[in-house]
């Protein structure tokens, strides 16, 4: 987890890299994530209440969802800007949208929720899918948010819970954190975590402004082949968990990795195959 004593632009750099780091994780591993996580999307989709021909926001839209799932549900007569921090994100994003011929509805743009630069009144929705947890000022983005949307414009966006209910990363970041000893992050930090206490998250939304603001808990299911696959996929797309393992000799690191295996075959079935039930929070508000 990254230092957050550091200077802002810092850490948003230090972001930046380690998403672009994964992002060929994130493509391999594309399937695994979408079997389970569409349902997010289109819950989103929903809770904003996307119609044909709107103009949608995806911030932190990582390799294009849910601004795909939204772009489907705008048409051809509607617009939607997937931003990002990662470059590399956005590349991958950007051949899927081609792959699917959304490239006219959809447009890409790098930066941050916090400081990128879009016209005031001009987005019907703005959606967010797992990316809030992860800014460092998180009111300062909430606020730009509010601005983008027209009059009566919504935002939906999912976070996920506590750890303990979330096992697909849960049970790698413990077993990481018990083997290198590295302590809980303080509290504030971003990481996927963050926003699991959903009182304070619906207070940051109110408090900037939004209205009619609910909660609603969906479960998101991520299976795997076998253990091994389930830490390979932890390898190769989680930065949080990358980030504790930087300073332990390449030695250690398999050992570790091994435990997190070992951790992962307590869910197999009498295949070895691993079916993670997590769960994840939907919020959204009005203008």
């Amino acid at each position: 987890m990254m230092d957050m004593q550091q200077d802002p632009d810092q850490f948003k750099e230090n972001q930046r890299q380690s998403w672009d780091s994964v992002s060929d994780g994130w493509q391999k591993w594309w399937k695994t994530i979408e079997n389970g996580a569409q349902n997010v999307s289109n819950r989103l989709v929903e809770l904003a209440h996307i119609k044909a021909g709107d103009k949608i926001l995806d911030i932190a839209t990582g390799i294009g969802e849910p601004a795909i799932t939204g772009a489907k549900q705008v048409g051809s007569n509607g617009h939607v800007m997937a931003t990002d921090l990662s470059p590399q994100m956005l590349s991958i994003a950007k051949q899927r949208a081609a792959s699917l011929g959304l490239e006219n509805t959809m447009e890409f743009k790098e930066g941050d929720a916090e400081a990128i630069d879009l016209p005031p009144s001009s987005f019907n929705a703005v959606l967010c899918r797992w990316g809030l947890m992860f800014l460092p000022n998180l009111s300062g983005a909430l606020s730009n948010i509010h601005k983008t949307l027209v009059p009566d414009g919504y935002l939906a966006a999912a976070v996920w819970a506590t750890p303990d209910k979330v096992p697909f990363l849960g049970l790698a970041i413990n077993t990481v954190r018990n083997e290198t000893r590295a302590p809980p992050p303080p509290p504030g930090t971003p990481g996927p975590f963050s926003l699991a206490d959903e009182d304070q998250f619906k207070n940051s939304l109110i408090k900037v402004g939004f209205k009619d603001v609910n909660t609603e808990h969906l479960e998101v299911i991520l299976e795997f082949d076998s253990a091994e696959d389930y830490t390979q996929f932890q390898k190769e797309i989680a930065p949080p968990v990358i980030a504790m393992l930087a300073n332990e000799t390449k030695s250690r690191q398999e050992e570790i990795w091994n435990k997190v295996t070992d951790a992962a075959r307590k869910y197999s079935d009498d295949r070895g195959h691993i079916k993670l039930s997590n769960e994840a929070v939907c919020i959204a508000g009005r203008k």
